[in-house]
């Protein structure tokens, strides 16, 4: 820890010798949990957080997330929404790659056709499947036609994954240069509406390990920490941090267990249940302590578009303690006098990963199942989701389990999503998806448990901060209070 607070250290004077004399506290130190930020392209493989956040901030896309997660502009200045929902068109804004060179519409389609391309890696192509085209129509305005109506579409293309890179370089909003030791140094010029007077916004941005960002949080060797998850989260109670500095996302998405091993004892939808039924989520969610986070059931959560709120199932009424008799006698029936399999997890290292485990290992041990962690992902027989949606569309949910994703599968359930994405009808494909997430649910392809947790560490230095459901957080006039309009 003290390492890295030497290197932001020597990065601030780096920055700026003499002007950081008049202001004592330099510029923003922000760190993200994780490794090193790399400006990565995402359609050639995934990212980590901190290149998320990297490209979030430094290679914009057409569009982009304000602290609130609200939709604000980004290469597009502005843009509009035909009224059947089938043409989004977007004028560029006036501005130049880093070398000088105009940013034409033409580059720009051009560029998220590939990200979307079959042969592209990038994590959120197969959201995009209701893309017709992509065009140029002059050189400053694009439309994306779709086959169908998406309402989610903007969200899309405000993530990180669809941040416009040319040769490795994107367009801002900040500029992005090493500092020391790993930092990278964000600067923005920002122009008054007069043009007269320029102001610079500079920050500086390094990955951490969880345990070395919080403590050098707590020794106020950094400002803003972002990227926590439940795995990292019982750290935070061992410093002292600055009352109200831990800050909580209500982010919407994944997070539960997936079975792993098609064949096998545990690839039947009743002993999937019985192993559903028999996790106590009260328990984790008490244990874990994140203020509104709420037990799961099932693999649609409430407020997404088009589908009404799922009901839990009958089980879900019934009290934990008063469940645990009926699961035990059902597992010996399951089971007979046979010797129970051993059950393995794939679970993230951290000591909120290692509650789980522990409450898992309790209450299927109940049953007479033997709970390990597996050697290799390859052995488990689940794995764990921890996921943020990056929409509200239902759709993201169920094509988790498509059967060119995951390993157990329903193939009625991938009929209806074809089904749904072919269908111009809204309501239609909305009944297709919700039809796939019961048959989903049905058949125990995932054992939810709560919504995903995720945590950021607030100096009082920042004022424009605000959790919101992507878990998206902008470092633009970080230290600039929220207008109250």
């Amino acid at each position: 820890m003290r390492r890295f607070a030497a290197l932001f250290a020597l990065a601030a004077v780096a920055l700026c010798p003499t002007a950081c004399r008049k202001q004592p506290q330099g510029a923003v130190k922000v760190i993200v949990v994780g490794g090193a930020p790399q400006l990565r392209d995402p359609a050639l493989g995934a990212l980590t957080q901190p290149d998320e956040v990297l490209l979030a901030n430094a290679a914009q896309g057409l569009v982009g997330f304000d602290a609130s997660g609200n939709i604000v502009g980004g290469l597009a200045e502005r843009w509009t929404v035909s009224d059947d929902g089938l043409s989004y068109i977007f004028r560029i804004a006036s501005a130049n790659w880093p070398d000088g060179k105009k940013i034409t519409a033409e580059q720009v389609a051009r560029l998220l056709k590939r990200a979307i391309a079959a042969r592209s890696k990038d994590s959120l192509k197969d959201q995009f499947g209701a893309v017709e085209d992509i065009v140029a129509m002059t050189d400053r305005v694009i439309e994306i036609s779709l086959t169908a109506p998406r309402p989610d579409l903007l969200s899309l293309l405000a993530q990180p994954q669809m941040a416009i890179l040319r040769g490795g370089e994107g367009t801002g909003p900040f500029k992005a240069a090493a500092a020391n030791g790993g930092v990278l140094r964000l600067t923005r010029e920002i122009v008054s509406t007069d043009d007269e007077t320029t102001r610079r916004e500079q920050l500086l941005l390094a990955g951490s390990a969880a345990p070395a960002a919080i403590q050098a949080f707590a020794a106020a060797n950094a400002d803003l920490v972002l990227g926590g998850t439940f795995a990292d989260l019982p750290l935070t109670g061992r410093v002292k941090l600055p009352r109200d500095s831990l800050r909580f996302d209500p982010a919407s998405g994944l997070f539960g267990l997936v079975p792993r091993q098609a064949g096998g004892p545990f690839d039947k939808p009743e002993v999937r249940r019985l192993l559903s039924e028999a996790i106590d989520r009260d328990s984790f969610v008490g244990a874990i302590g994140v203020p509104g986070l709420a037990p799961r059931a099932t693999l649609l959560e409430p407020g997404l578009d088009g589908v009404p709120a799922p009901a839990a199932p009958t089980w879900a009424a019934t009290v934990y303690g008063d469940r645990v008799a009926g699961l035990q006698a059902q597992a010996k029936r399951l089971f007979g006098k046979t010797q129970m399999p051993p059950l393995r997890l794939q679970l993230p290292d951290g000591p909120g990963a290692d509650l789980l485990f522990q409450l898992l290992q309790r209450d299927w041990g109940a049953l007479g199942f033997s709970v390990e962690r597996a050697k290799s992902p390859s052995a488990a027989d689940f794995a764990l989701v921890d996921e943020v949606a990056p929409s509200t569309s239902p759709a993201w949910f169920v094509r988790h389990f498509r059967c060119a994703f995951v390993p157990v599968c329903d193939k009625d359930a991938d009929d209806l999503m074809d089904g749904a994405r072919e269908t111009p009808v809204p309501a239609q494909r909305y009944a297709l998806l919700g039809q796939a997430a019961a048959l989903i649910d049905s058949g125990q392809l995932f054992l939810p448990i709560a919504a995903p947790v995720r945590w950021s560490l607030v100096s009082a230095r920042i004022q424009n901060f605000a959790g919101n459901r992507y878990a998206r957080h902008t470092l633009t006039d970080l230290e600039e209070r929220p207008s109250s309009e």
